[in-house]
């Protein structure tokens, strides 16, 4: 699906990044990697590139101008283009409402999760320009379908990313640059095993209840959305938002 692509992935540590870089090697592209921790992207290449012939990494942190710049040029330098760029990267520590809110806190969140998505997204545009390309952002079902335990800002700022993705979409499609965003529900992961089994009650069956399928996604069914949107495969989608949820929510 991705044969000889070149696709520049942010924030690949344990969870959804690992999983779409691992997709992008195994359908033929050549993976370039950014995160903040250097040993999780030497443990991400050790997994799904042994021999380092299809993937490259530079620590980054995207609020950094010059880190997201270093990072598209590797991409550049190493392989030869940028097809396509995934913004896995982001901040999602913090929860609460209003009420109470560390608003310096959310100010991170805000520069993290819009501001350098954007960044990054602004520093691969000269290579995408080239011959067309696909731009994929990680939202959030949150964003239109709020729980009340929700981090408040991480969803806001994931919405204001979203909406973000609309103008993008709009401004760089006469480059034949692509621009949608994944928004993904619940994802099963080691993470969210660990807080099933440490919950009292039988909260799987209360997560899954209102999914249409009778199982969750899984980091995985996620990054496979995400690798058919940075492929030509999507080659008139552009602008979009997929939930990947099992049905949880439907519009």
């Amino acid at each position: 699906m991705l044969d000889g692509k070149v696709v520049v992935v942010s924030g690949v540590g344990d969870g959804l990044g690992h999983q779409v870089a691992a997709a992008v090697v195994r359908d033929g592209g050549y993976a370039v990697l950014g995160a903040r921790t250097e040993a999780s992207l030497a443990k991400t290449v050790a997994a799904i590139d042994p021999d380092g012939t299809r993937t490259a990494y530079r620590v980054t942190d995207i609020t950094r101008d010059d880190d997201v710049a270093a990072l598209a040029e590797l991409a550049s330098e190493r392989f030869g283009a940028v097809d396509a760029l995934v913004n896995v990267a982001a901040m999602d520590r913090h929860f609460g409402g209003l009420e109470g809110a560390d608003f310096e806190t959310w100010h991170q969140v805000v520069d993290v999760n819009l501001m350098g998505t954007l960044r990054m997204t602004r520093a691969c545009l000269p290579a995408l320009k080239a011959r067309g390309g696909s731009v994929v952002m990680i939202g959030t079902q949150a964003e239109i379908d709020p729980p009340a335990h929700t981090p408040m800002m991480y969803a806001a700022s994931k919405a204001a990313l979203t909406s973000a993705m609309y103008s993008l979409a709009r401004q760089f499609g006469p480059h034949r640059i692509r621009v949608n965003s994944v928004l993904p529900g619940w994802m099963w992961s080691p993470k969210v095993e660990s807080f099933v089994r440490e919950s009292e009650g039988d909260l799987l069956a209360q997560l899954t209840e209102r999914m249409a399928l009778p199982e969750m996604a899984t980091e995985g069914d996620v990054a496979e959305a995400v690798v058919f949107l940075a492929s030509d495969r999507a080659r008139a989608i552009t602008g979009q938002t997929l939930l990947v949820n099992a049905g949880e929510v439907m519009r």
